[in-house]
C-alpha cells in the first residue's frame, strides 16, 4: 500500500481569482462539503485502488448523503443546483481523482442526464429518485468497437421493433460503470428509419453481458466494460420517449461534455496543488526548490493554465444557467481545458523530476489520467472542428 502526501495547506489559493465567489453562499458550503469529503475519505483511498484497478464502493454511500447524482436537475428527488454548482463539483472529485469524478459524470451526466433530457415524465418519475439516491447506478453506452467519433451516423448496434418490444443487438465498448451498475442507457440504430434511439436497459437482462476492460493505464479506478448483447429484449416503455434521433443524444453530451471541462480543470488543480506541496518541502542546495525560478517559472504556467481555463467554464456554465450555451461552447471548453491540463500534468511532473512517475506523489496518477480525459466525450479534433463551423460557417468534416 503507496502513502500520500497530504494535500497542501495553501490550497485555497489556487483560486487566484476568487472564482468561487460567483456562486451563492449556501451552493458555496456545499461545496465546501464536498470538498471536505473528498479529501478526508476519498482521497486516502484512491492510490490503493489506482494501483489495483478496483472500485472503492466505500465512498457510494458519502455520494448519497451529500446529494452528488443529478445535482442541476429539478425534481425527481434531484438537488436542483446551478450549472455552475454542479461544474465546480465536478472540479472538486477531479481535483482529489479524475476515476471518481468519471464514475460520478456517466451515472449523473450522462446516465440520469439521458434519462432527464430523453425520457418521458413517467420514466423521470421511475427512475430518477432512485439514481438520485444511488439505489441504481446508470451507465451509457454509445460507442462501440469500432465506432467513436463517427457515432452520429455510424452506430452498428441495432434494435428492431417486434409489437410492444424492441430487440437490441450489437457491442458496446469503453462503457464505465458497466460492470457493477444496474442500468445502461444504450443508443441504437433504429433498423426500420435509420434514427439513432434510447434505450433504458437492465444489465440483467437476459442476452446482456459485461467483459471488464483490463489493463489500462489511465482511469484505473473507472470499471470499464465491453457490453454485447444478443437479442436483448427491451420493453417499448424503456424506449427513451424524446429521443428519436442523434440530435436528441447531442442535447445530452452537450451538457455533459461541459462537464469534462470541469473535469479536466480539476485534474490540473490537483497535479498542480501536489507539485506546489512537493516544491516547498523538497529541499536542494540547502533550500527548498519553490524559490528557485525555474521552478516558479513551473507553478506559474500551471497557475496561469487553470485559472484560465477554470474562468472559461465558469462562463460556460453561467450560459448553461440562462438556457444560452450551443454545441460550440461545451466544445470549445472540453478542447481547451483539456489541452491545457495535458500541458499542467506535465509541468506538474517535471517539476518533481524521477519522484513524478512514483505513485505515491499523487501526481503521476494524474499525468496517466489526463490522457483519457483528453480523448473521451470528444477528442480535440472533433471539438475543434465543431467550433471551426461555427466561427466560419463552413463545415469540414469528411
Amino acid at each position: 500500500m503507496t502513502e500520500r502526501i497530504a494535500m497542501p495547506a495553501v490550497a485555497d489559493d489556487t483560486d487566484f481569482y476568487d472564482l468561487e465567489a460567483l456562486l451563492g453562499d449556501e451552493e458555496r458550503e456545499f461545496l465546501h462539503l464536498v470538498r471536505e469529503f473528498m479529501t478526508s475519505e476519498v482521497a486516502p483511498l484512491v492510490n490503493q485502488h489506482w494501483q489495483r484497478g478496483s472500485f472503492p464502493f466505500e465512498i457510494v454511500p458519502g455520494f448519497r448523503q451529500l446529494g452528488l447524482a443529478g445535482l442541476p436537475y429539478h425534481g425527481f428527488g434531484c438537488r436542483g443546483g446551478s450549472f455552475l454548482l454542479d461544474g465546480m463539483v465536478a472540479m472538486e472529485l477531479g481535483r482529489t481523482d479524475p476515476s471518481v469524478a468519471t464514475f460520478a459524470g456517466v451515472h449523473g451526466g450522462l446516465s440520469m442526464g439521458s434519462i432527464y433530457l430523453c425520457g418521458s415524465d413517467e420514466q423521470k418519475q421511475r427512475y430518477l429518485p432512485l439514481m438520485a439516491r444511488y439505489e441504481k447506478i446508470g451507465s451509457f453506452g454509445l460507442t462501440e468497437p469500432d465506432v467513436g467519433s463517427g457515432a452520429s451516423g455510424g452506430l452498428t448496434t441495432t434494435a428492431r421493433r417486434h409489437g410492444d418490444t424492441w430487440i437490441l443487438n450489437g457491442q458496446k465498448k469503453w462503457i464505465g460503470n458497466a460492470t457493477f451498475g444496474d442500468l445502461t442507457i444504450i443508443w441504437a440504430k433504429d433498423v426500420d428509419d435509420g434514427q439513432v434511439k434510447g434505450f433504458i436497459v437492465a444489465n440483467d437482462t437476459p442476452g446482456f453481458s459485461t467483459k471488464k476492460l483490463e489493463d489500462k493505464i489511465a482511469l484505473r479506478i473507472v470499471q470499464n466494460a465491453v457490453i454485447t448483447m444478443e437479442d436483448v429484449r427491451v420493453a417499448e416503455e424503456d424506449r427513451l420517449q424524446n429521443a428519436n434521433s442523434f440530435r436528441d443524444t447531442a442535447e445530452v453530451l452537450r451538457m455533459t461534455r461541459a462537464g469534462v471541462a470541469w473535469m479536466a480543470v480539476g485534474c490540473a488543480r490537483g497535479a498542480y496543488e501536489n507539485a506546489l506541496a512537493y516544491a516547498l518541502q523538497r529541499e536542494q542546495f540547502g533550500r527548498p526548490i519553490a524559490g528557485f525560478q525555474l521552478v516558479q517559472d513551473l507553478l506559474v504556467r500551471m497557475l496561469g493554465n487553470i485559472t484560465s481555463s477554470w474562468s472559461l467554464c465558469a462562463r460556460l456554465s453561467q450560459l448553461q444557467d440562462e438556457g444560452r450555451a450551443e454545441d460550440r461552447h461545451s466544445s470549445l471548453a472540453k478542447a481547451w481545458c483539456t489541452v491545457r491540463m495535458r500541458e499542467t500534468v506535465g509541468y506538474a511532473r517535471e517539476l518533481l523530476g524521477g519522484n513524478g512517475i512514483l505513485l505515491e506523489h499523487n501526481v503521476g496518477r494524474f499525468v496517466a489520467d489526463a490522457e483519457a480525459i483528453y480523448s473521451y466525450e470528444g477528442t480535440r479534433e472533433m471539438n475543434t472542428l465543431i467550433v471551426g463551423r461555427a466561427i466560419t460557417g463552413l463545415s469540414a468534416f469528411v
